[in-house]
């Protein structure tokens, strides 16, 4: 396994974050603060149930993990396409397709950290550590703003 090691990686991941949350920030005030609510306890409720899963299930996601990646490119695609479409039904499918992508990846994930402390003794470079950790961020990001697309109700 590559070692991913890089002393910029910390502050990059902190920087990313920031922005991140201004944009979220953004967005967030489009929608109702119920909406915002539930959206958020849904997809924490479903990070960690999927967390667990992907923590302690013995069966091998790795072909998953592929698939979903793959799917993943597929709803960018969809996502784009509706940009100009602007189809509400086609809007609600790729934010219930998100929501599926989301949950699969978040155990593809939690499992890939597991492996990955395991084979390295449980001394993780801090490349490997923040590049784990940004995946998870965007996976719960991505869950919980599909689930803001279907729980949500503009102001």
């Amino acid at each position: 396994m590559a070692v991913k090691n890089s002393p910029a990686a910390l502050p990059l991941f902190l920087v990313y974050s920031a922005l991140n949350g201004f944009t979220l920030s953004v967005v967030l005030a489009l929608y109702t603060q119920s909406s915002v609510l539930s959206a958020f306890v849904t997809a924490s409720a479903m990070f960690f149930a999927m967390a667990f899963i992907g923590k302690v299930t013995k069966k091998d996601l790795s072909g998953m993990g592929r698939a979903l990646r793959a799917a993943l490119f597929g709803l960018i695609i969809a996502s784009v396409v509706n940009i100009f479409l602007r189809n509400g039904s086609f809007d609600f499918l790729i934010s219930i397709a998100g929501v599926i992508i989301f949950s699969g990846l978040i155990a593809w994930d939690n499992q890939k950290i597991r492996y990955v402390y395991e084979r390295s003794n449980g001394q993780v470079e801090n490349g490997w550590a923040v590049s784990l950790a940004l995946s998870l961020y965007l996976d719960f990001i991505n869950l919980f703003l599909s689930l803001l697309r279907l729980f949500g109700r503009n102001d």
